[in-house]
């Protein structure tokens, strides 16, 4: 099932996205669920699925919709990896890590795909990473390792713009300019992807692939991902956590690439879909 939010006729609305159009969950739910963390916080995916059986037409066509990120609420958290990827690790220098490396970001420096990711006018050196992100589906404190896959609820696509010089002094700062980055365009459930380790990743700038990796080198295992950050926080629904980015990014490169304005940037993951954002200046 692919669960999306999204903007129709300046109204944010919730749903499933089918090979026919848009399905409003949200119309069906009304004042029981008015949103994806409304929907996993009161457990009600199973009602969610036997109603997109028991429909026979989308609510919407594909063209009437603007995409929103997946979680557009600003209390969502958004806990980002960094040197997530031994390939990544190589070129930033970086010895084998023994924890994960971790960063916020904020909602504010998310869009949703086909929406612009705006180039600051302080910067020139913004940077692109393609990761895949998960979503918590059922809240816990301390989870084990063993019962954590049972709390994600989905799996997802995120493009983390990094301002690199400004990232030199704050890591804070070089990864939450406003709409920097993008989320979306939807969320896979977790029911979809038997194997998570077989999706494989590629981001292209202008059509070129600069990043292509399989999930499965990833360094960090899902399950002690959710279990290493719910020792920290209690991990609630609506929850991401972006996975980090394999090697490729453009400041490692020789010559350094940065997006420019008028940069088409596609992250894909396979099977989940296709991220496509242009840069403009801000």
């Amino acid at each position: 099932m692919k669960l999306a939010t999204v903007e129709i006729k300046g109204q944010a609305h919730f749903g499933a996205i089918t090979e026919q159009g848009f399905v409003d969950l949200g119309a069906r739910f009304g004042s029981r669920c008015t949103d994806l963390v409304g929907l996993f916080a009161n457990d009600l995916l199973t009602q969610a699925q036997a109603m997109l059986a028991n429909t026979t037409a989308p609510d919407h066509p594909m063209s009437a919709l603007k995409f929103l990120p997946v979680n557009p609420r600003l209390d969502m958290r958004m806990f980002a990896l960094g040197w997530a990827y031994k390939a990544h690790q190589l070129e930033a220098g970086k010895e084998d890590l023994l924890f994960p490396n971790m960063f916020s970001k904020h909602p504010q420096s998310l869009v949703g795909h086909g929406q612009p990711i705006v180039l600051p006018s302080l910067s020139d050196r913004f940077d692109f990473e393609g990761e895949v992100a998960i979503m918590i589906g059922k809240a816990g404190r301390h989870i084990a390792v063993k019962d954590a896959m049972s709390h994600i609820a989905g799996y997802s696509i995120v493009m983390d713009g990094s301002l690199r010089d400004y990232q030199k002094h704050s890591v804070t700062a070089g990864k939450n300019f406003d709409a920097s980055s993008a989320f979306g365009p939807w969320l896979v459930t977790r029911d979809e992807i038997a194997d998570p380790k077989s999706m494989v990743l590629t981001t292209r700038l202008n059509g070129a692939v600069m990043q292509h990796s399989g999930f499965d080198l990833m360094a960090w295992d899902l399950a002690e991902l959710v279990h290493y950050i719910s020792g920290i926080c209690r991990l609630e629904p609506g929850d991401v956590i972006a996975t980090g980015t394999p090697g490729g990014v453009g400041h490692r490169r020789d010559p350094q690439i940065f997006m420019k304005a008028g940069d088409v940037l596609e992250v894909e993951v396979t099977p989940l879909g296709i991220l496509r954002n242009e840069v403009v200046a801000e």
